[in-house]
């Protein structure tokens, strides 16, 4: 495992258009489970996100803080960007379709005051992420689903157009010749973006956004638009993001379970740990367990973060001044 000091030699020092990737062996070992990335001063503002499309989501989600806009909008921005990003199979425009396929759409957002909003099963819509955004701030509520959603983003004056794109098609037809449904543990058939951030006042906000899983049955919602299960965040704590099987992550409530660790004073790391294994425990005899995988990405109020995951394969993009924007693989439970 590279040490601080291997660390510190490869990363981009204060450079955010600079990324690196640090590869290292994560099983992690019991006396390793002190504060992970330990800080004495709060660490403001930070980003950190799930798998390689949050190196340009974080990307602009910084630039959109250094220009004085809210986390909750500079989060907004930095989402759109793999959500409109056809090559990204996992998010928005492009993501793989059901099994009728058809491209549905979950998304959520939260911000240091416990606002949240929340879409399910959106179709037609390339920015679900603004549509949380609009639920939180223009309705009554925390989450619309489906044809309701999709009624009021319309009334909000997005446009309708297709998501399914010439390669997602292909893929499709092609798995519909056996039309047989088994996730592919860190392939992007369900890896949802996740994003968390602290800003300069020391405020925490966080997002998710994601296609769900591929070849899903109609009508199929993950754990992503889900407060408590996908995300969640105390602002007097810190907050946490689930990627990977969402059915998992919401039969034990995950992303809240993170955050009840962390307030009852475990590190960021610990507190993943603790919950990715209390999923292992109830999954053992599962039928979910052959190809089950879930991850966890965690930040303190001191700016502390750390991600762990059952398999090995998850990583993470991570982005504050010191030193940039760069990948961290996660600490895991089972080596693939």
């Amino acid at each position: 495992m590279s040490n601080r000091r291997d660390f510190i030699k490869n990363a981009a020092l204060g450079t955010l258009g600079f990324s690196t990737i640090l590869s290292c062996e994560n099983l992690v070992k019991e006396e390793e489970l002190a504060p992970y990335h330990a800080i004495k001063t709060p660490k403001k503002p930070l980003i950190i996100s799930t798998w390689n499309h949050g190196l340009p989501a974080n990307e602009e989600t910084w630039k959109q803080l250094k220009n004085g806009k809210s986390a909750i909008d500079a989060m907004e921005a930095g989402m759109r960007i793999p959500e409109a990003d056809p090559k990204v199979r996992s998010v928005g425009y492009g993501g793989y379709p059901d099994r009728e396929g058809k491209v549905t759409l979950d998304a959520c957002i939260m911000d240091h005051n416990s606002n949240c909003g929340s879409v399910s099963y959106l179709q037609g819509i390339k920015h679900p992420i603004s549509v949380a955004k609009k639920v939180m701030q223009n309705t009554p509520h925390v989450m619309l689903s489906g044809q309701g959603a999709l009624q009021f983003t319309l009334s909000e004056g997005f446009k309708e157009e297709n998501l399914l794109t010439a390669e997602a098609e292909t893929d499709w037809k092609k798995w519909m010749e056996e039309s047989k449904y088994k996730p592919v543990i860190n392939m992007e058939n369900h890896d949802t973006i996740s994003m968390l951030v602290i800003d300069e006042n020391g405020n925490i906000s966080g997002s998710c956004t994601t296609s769900g899983a591929a070849w899903k049955m109609h009508g199929r919602v993950g754990d992503s638009p889900i407060i408590g299960a996908g995300l969640f965040l105390d602002n007097e704590v810190g907050a946490a993001a689930a990627t990977g099987l969402g059915e998992a992550v919401i039969r034990t409530a995950g992303s809240a379970m993170v955050v009840e660790l962390m307030r009852q004073g475990k590190s960021p790391l610990e507190a993943c740990k603790e919950i990715v294994e209390r999923i292992f425990t109830k999954h053992k005899n599962h039928k979910d367990m052959e190809y089950l995988q879930v991850g966890f990405i965690a930040i303190n109020k001191n700016g502390e973060h750390a991600g762990y995951s059952l398999r090995s394969g998850f990583n993470y993009a991570v982005a504050d001044a010191e030193y940039g924007n760069r990948m961290e693989d996660a600490k895991f439970k089972i080596a693939e």
